[in-house]
């Protein structure tokens, strides 16, 4: 796809913005920097996100024999993000400053049989007004919603293609939520948004190529190649937990047998522990996340049946991230999500050693692998920041038209 002039002026704004976020206090020097952009570039970037609120001068600096260099940083006040993370079992809603320092938290259990689209829309709003009640901010604030929803995506028409842990295809999830939430919306999946949030704020920071494995009921890996976040010709790249590791393996949710997901999501999981002591006190059949707590707590405490459950989960992931450390390449390899945050530190080191196993030396050695550092839910994070982008997309649209205005009888150049 050819990139017209605005999409290029609205990314460079979105870079310019955040490395302030990333950096405050900084200068219009630091920035040409770090973004690789001309000094007059981002001067004009700078006075636009002046001009908007999103940005403020806070003071100068020194420089080596010269004129004081001006700081600037990011307005926090100068409105409201929020992050929706739709997973399986729940929906998690987080609002943000600009600064993307959470403000306000709210959670919705979606519970079995609750999972058709008009249901979950119902968690999601009720959940995004809880959370701008708690902050008490006005709605004219919030520049937009970002949404995470499992599953294959399509941004451009914000349908949900295809939902396997709820067998939903074709909804127009998008415009259900527009039905119940006045602000402006921007779907994607957490793939994408895990990535984003670990490329901006996490372990993949600085990095041009890394690799999120997202851990949870789901599985799948969010990529970042070559500097940007990769999402393939039809926003569905990823599916790493949709191929095979076993042939004629178990049944996964997909429909198909011996995926990623079947061996090494919580169900997989909770399937190995079952497999090992079907009366094992680890097991809550009916609750994904405290079996996993108690998981995480018996690999603690030495368990035998936690131990060897740990591990023979680990022998599936440990291979699966060694063919993606294959493919990619990568300088960074984040474990993310929820299971990877409650098994923490012991299945990194496990998964380090299964990994070393199966993966060529050469680009072994020239990759880390890390539990997410990020405190908070990095969906919401990076969901957040998806909205974000969408608003300063925005303002590039309405500049442009209003610079277009007064020539509208002119012909367009082709994009």
């Amino acid at each position: 796809m050819k990139r017209t002039s605005r999409d290029i002026r609205t990314a460079n704004r979105y870079e310019v913005l955040r490395q302030i976020i990333a950096s405050s206090p900084t200068s219009r020097q630091e920035l040409a920097a770090a973004t690789g952009l001309s000094l007059a570039t981002v001067a004009t970037l700078v006075g636009e996100l002046l001009d908007l609120r999103m940005i403020t001068e806070v003071g100068f600096e020194d420089s080596a024999g010269g004129r004081p260099r001006g700081l600037v940083a990011v307005n926090a006040s100068g409105g409201a993000l929020i992050g929706v993370d739709i997973a399986e079992t729940y929906v998690h809603v987080e609002l943000f400053d600009l600064g993307l320092n959470v403000l306000a938290r709210a959670e919705e259990d979606v519970r079995p049989g609750e999972s058709l689209p008009e249901q979950v829309v119902g968690h999601v709003a009720a959940a995004v007004g809880s959370v701008v009640a708690q902050a008490g901010i006005e709605g004219a604030r919030v520049l937009g919603v970002g949404v995470s929803v499992p599953g294959q995506v399509d941004r451009a028409t914000g349908i949900s293609e295809y939902a396997p842990n709820w067998d939903w295809h074709d909804v127009p999830l998008l415009e259900l939520l527009t039905e119940h939430i006045a602000y402006p919306l921007y779907l994607d999946n957490p793939l994408r948004a895990s990535a984003v949030a670990e490329r901006w704020f996490g372990a993949a920071r600085g990095s041009g190529d890394a690799v999120v494995v997202n851990l949870g009921t789901g599985v799948g890996a969010g990529l970042v190649l070559g500097g940007g976040l990769h999402r393939g010709v039809s926003n569905s790249a990823g599916e790493w937990g949709h191929t095979t590791i076993v042939l004629d393996g178990r049944l996964c949710r997909c429909g198909r047998h011996g995926c990623v997901e079947a061996y090494v999501g919580a169900s997989g999981i909770m399937l190995t522990l079952r497999e090992l002591s079907a009366d094992s006190a680890l097991l809550h059949p009916e609750d994904q996340t405290a079996t996993i707590d108690a998981l995480a707590r018996g690999v603690r405490g030495r368990d035998p049946v936690a131990l060897k459950a740990l591990r023979d989960t680990v022998r599936y992931l440990g291979a699966g991230i060694a063919d993606l450390v294959n493919l990619f390449n990568p300088e960074v390899v984040v474990l993310s999500s929820w299971v990877a945050a409650a098994l923490g530190e012991p299945l990194v080191t496990e998964v380090r050693e299964a990994v070393a196993r199966h993966a060529l030396p050469r680009p072994m050695a020239a990759t880390r692998i890390v539990l997410s550092p990020i405190p908070t839910d990095p969906v919401c994070l990076g969901a957040a920041t998806f909205a974000l982008e969408g608003a300063l997309q925005s303002v590039g649209q309405r500049q442009t038209k209003r610079t277009a205005a007064p020539a509208r009888s002119r012909t367009a150049p082709p994009s």
